[in-house]
């Protein structure tokens, strides 16, 4: 139904979509930032059995976003929303430093299906919880993810989904990189 009606506000206001999959481990952010892109505000959230799906407008695009589960039990069940998107978000919490060994294990997995599918599609990490005090940069994210020298448009983005911070930003480089 999401798709459809993005579709149809596309068609109406001549905004283009972008399908966008959102993916990471459980307790990451997903759905905050999702919701924050939204509606503007922090929403109180549960942990996501299957997905989300919202459409945001942003610029003159329509970024049609599926924000899937990320508890272990679901991650395998990830690849079944892979087929007909255009880009995919990887949401890391940038200040859970013992799980980021987890977080680069499931990138290297969201990169072999792009892989065996032979698709070239942009890869866009959110590191969220920047305002915490352990957080991670950029440089070290992209250090214990392994993302350097990867085949794909990549690119890590510092963000924080209550305040909102950094979301825009990549959101511009998605954009960017499908152009």
């Amino acid at each position: 139904m999401g798709a459809l009606t993005s579709r149809l506000s596309s068609a109406l206001f001549g905004a283009k979509e972008i399908r966008v999959m959102m993916v990471g481990l459980d307790a990451a952010g997903k759905t905050t930032i999702l919701y924050k892109l939204k509606l503007g505000r922090v929403e109180t959230t549960i942990p996501t059995v299957g997905h989300n799906i919202e459409t945001v407008p942003y610029k003159n695009i329509a970024f049609t976003i599926s924000d899937a589960g990320g508890h272990p039990k679901i991650r395998p069940l990830w690849r079944m929303y892979f087929h007909d998107k255009h880009a995919f978000i990887f949401v890391v919490d940038s200040n859970d430093v013992e799980r980021l060994d987890e977080a680069a294990q499931e990138v290297k997995y969201v990169l072999s299906v792009m892989e065996e599918r032979a698709e070239h599609r942009p890869l866009l990490v959110l590191a969220n919880k920047q305002d915490l005090p352990r957080a991670v940069g950029v440089e070290e994210m992209k250090d214990k993810l392994k993302l350097r020298g990867i085949r794909h448009p990549c690119h890590v983005q510092t963000t924080c989904a209550t305040t909102g911070d950094g979301l825009y930003e990549g959101l511009d480089w998605l954009a960017n990189a499908l152009r």
